[in-house]
């Protein structure tokens, strides 16, 4: 066991710098179990398990085939599969949105003889708005939710601005895809077992109102791993552990730091400012990724609105400003070995573009 968190620590950057934070942190001040918190952990838990069973029952890629086989122009298919991306992200995180429905861009390329570069970054930007909407639609959002007891309208809200702009300006970026016929067929997917569709389709309305407080999450939770155990076990492996046990050093980190007066003090000095708050959860999230800035800034800060504007905006930006972003330049790069740096190049031009000017804009708003 300890062998296997080694080798995953090794692989995953972001849950060996947590590994090492919480563990030199605590030999300063001895950890405790009130830093957890077992909410947000068991919320995502849940919201990963429900997640997993969709993509193994084939359930977004039948709705997405449906949607995308009415269409053979290149620029409509193009915004299609922006818009499936953008909306799913929301319910189902910018990460499964894109380990979904990259492969199918991957599929129609091939199938029309199309390098699909852009179309991908695009999904990508899209996963990475869209699901800032929502408190599910990314790790760092869930957690703010909880932290903060924001009320689900008031996040909302918060967000809704940047959301809206942010599917304009794909709208309109999606012209410089050519406006050209391509001809695909993509296979259809049948949902071989309803009964079991319909069970985690209601599991995961529980899950959300869990999230949203009108479930005791701890109930939400029983309830998961007894359906998970009755229909699919297997489920169990497909969790993202190391996603969990990054939080969990986070929050022993943080709860470490937070009994080192002198630099607390600094910290909440530099954070005291909505807009300092903002501007520094944009800028450290292009370093170390938003989930893990969101969970260090808020141990020191009180402006929760800047905090959750400045990470989703600062998910766009570096590669590893959002973890999902790595996902679709994997799946390019596996494609597609002789464009990587021109896919680099590329991404950093539309997603720096899209930082700046969404920094700005809402920069001046605040």
């Amino acid at each position: 066991m300890i062998n296997q968190f080694i080798n995953k620590a090794k692989e995953d950057i972001v849950l060996l710098i947590s590994f090492m934070l919480a563990l030199i942190t605590s030999f300063i001040s001895l950890p405790k179990v009130e830093y957890i918190d077992f909410k947000v952990l068991i919320s995502l838990f849940n919201l990963m398990i429900v997640v997993e069973a969709f993509e193994k029952l084939k359930l977004l890629e039948m709705i997405s085939i449906k949607i995308l086989d009415r269409f053979n122009n290149e620029r409509i298919v193009s915004l299609m599969l922006i818009l499936i991306t953008f909306f799913f992200s929301m319910l189902v995180t910018n990460d499964v949105a894109l380990i979904t429905f990259v492969p199918l861009t991957l599929i129609i390329a091939r199938k029309s003889s199309i390098n699909p570069l852009e179309i991908i970054i695009f999904q990508t930007l899209a996963a990475n708005i869209g699901s800032s909407l929502t408190p599910m639609g990314n790790p760092q959002n869930l957690f703010l939710y909880s932290k903060y007891n924001i009320n689900l309208h008031e996040f909302i809200k918060i967000m809704l601005p940047f959301v809206l702009l942010g599917l304009v300006s794909l709208i309109l970026i999606n012209f410089m895809i050519p406006n050209k016929k391509i001809d695909f067929h993509i296979e259809e997917v049948e949902i071989k077992d309803r009964k079991r569709t319909l069970i985690f389709i209601l599991l995961f309305i529980l899950v959300l109102l869990s999230i949203f407080n009108y479930l005791d999450y701890k109930i939400a939770f029983v309830i998961t791993i007894f359906i998970t155990l009755i229909l699919d076990k297997t489920l169990f492996k497909e969790v993202d552990y190391a996603l969990l046990l990054t939080f969990v050093f986070f929050f022993i980190f943080i709860g470490n730091l937070s009994h080192f007066g002198i630099i607390k003090n600094i910290i909440e000095r530099v954070l005291n400012r909505p807009k300092s708050t903002y501007v520094s959860s944009i800028v450290l999230s292009q370093f170390i990724s938003n989930v893990p800035c969101a969970i260090f800034l808020s141990g020191f800060t009180n402006n929760y609105k800047e905090l959750l504007l400045g990470v989703d905006i600062g998910g766009m930006g570096t590669l590893i400003a959002s973890l999902a972003s790595v996902i679709s330049y994997k799946f390019y790069a596996e494609n597609y070995k002789a464009q990587k740096k021109i896919y680099l190049i590329r991404f950093s031009l539309y997603n720096f573009s899209a930082l700046i000017m969404f920094g700005i804009i809402f920069w001046l708003i605040i």
